[in-house]
């Protein structure tokens, strides 16, 4: 017997004396992993997937259940610059689609700049259902202006050092975090301005709850923005992107018109999840389903071809990992690149 499998995943094939270059990918954390694997001898192995003699794309999607056991903290951090001030509208939008968005109960949401400074010493109590778009923005218009732009140090320093945050900050509930600014995450005080401080500010944060989520609303590329124009790299938000991505958040950009599918996007994050949409267009009869890496039967999930998703008749429970594998169907046009929809 021979395995053939991704990070976490085992994803079985059936080959029998034919030769050829398969791939197999996985998404989770959101970046391709290939492992190009020359079979040139018989293999027997169980039976899930027959694979083209010619060779076949197997893909991956996966994600982890949420676990929220109390509800959800849920903490803006917002570039306090002079140059926010044009997105200051967009803001309160934004921050007013979340709490639209979130249920109608067990939520706080705390806003702060990206001050490390002024976030050890905040004493603002959070919006609570029940509040007002107004008190989001009595609440936004309260916060000194700075020009200190340190997301990922000012995180460690509204959660880890300020006493009063303690008081409401609920270590059994979710954890949403959303990074709004302009400029390139500044930090050095407790994350070092390098790689090494992302995967510090990475294993940190993913630690701090049994459920954390993060997005990140910033100028996502040079050209590739809806900002008209071209930005210099100091103005790309390039480590809030890679800590958001490689903690399988979500990335809106700033200058996008409305911010309010992206908010949704970032508010279901800590909702459990009922279907899962696809990267890739599949083969139908290749799709398998693993909770937890055991098979599940395909009388608990469906697939709808609409929407190019997994529909999840039994809902997986809390905490579990989630993998659907399959073939990609190359035969509706799809290239190495392309998405499924």
């Amino acid at each position: 017997m021979k395995r053939i499998s991704t990070l976490v995943f085992l994803f079985c094939l059936t080959i029998l004396g034919c030769e050829g270059d398969y791939a197999i990918y996985n998404m989770h954390p959101p970046e391709t992993i290939v492992i190009e694997v020359p079979v040139e001898v018989p293999v027997e192995v169980p039976v899930k997937i027959e694979v083209p003699v010619g060779g076949g794309d197997v893909w991956v999607d996966s994600f982890d259940q949420p676990v929220v056991m109390d509800g959800v903290d849920v903490v803006w951090l917002i570039d306090g610059s002079g140059s926010m001030q044009m997105h200051a509208q967009s803001v309160i939008d934004g921050i007013e689609a979340m709490m639209l968005a979130l249920p109608p109960t067990g939520w706080r949401l705390g806003i702060a700049t990206t001050s490390w400074a002024q976030a050890e010493t905040a004493t603002t109590f959070p919006l609570v259902p029940g509040d007002t778009v107004q008190d989001a923005w009595d609440y936004y218009s309260m916060l000194p202006n700075s020009g200190m732009e340190a997301g990922l140090d000012t995180l460690y320093s509204y959660i880890m050092d300020n006493v009063y945050n303690q008081s409401w900050l609920r270590y059994n509930a979710g954890l949403l975090v959303v990074f709004v600014s302009d400029e390139e995450d500044q930090s050095s005080r407790d994350f070092l301005p390098s790689q090494s401080g992302v995967q510090d500010f990475i294993s940190w944060y993913s630690s701090l709850r049994p459920s954390t989520f993060l997005a990140s609303i910033v100028n996502v590329h040079a050209t590739e923005n809806d900002c008209g124009g071209v930005l210099s790299p100091p103005q790309i938000g390039q480590r809030y992107i890679d800590v958001t991505n490689a903690l399988g958040g979500v990335v809106v950009d700033i200058c996008s018109s409305d911010w309010t599918p992206g908010v949704q996007a970032v508010t279901g994050q800590t909702e459990p999840h009922t279907e899962w949409e696809l990267t890739y267009l599949p083969i139908d009869d290749t799709l398998i389903v693993f909770v937890n890496s055991v098979e599940i039967s395909d009388l608990d999930w469906s697939y709808n071809p609409a929407t190019n998703a997994v529909e999840f008749i039994v809902i997986p429970t809390p905490g579990s990992h989630v993998e659907i594998g399959y073939i990609i169907d190359r035969g509706l046009g799809d290239d190495d690149d392309s998405a499924g929809v």
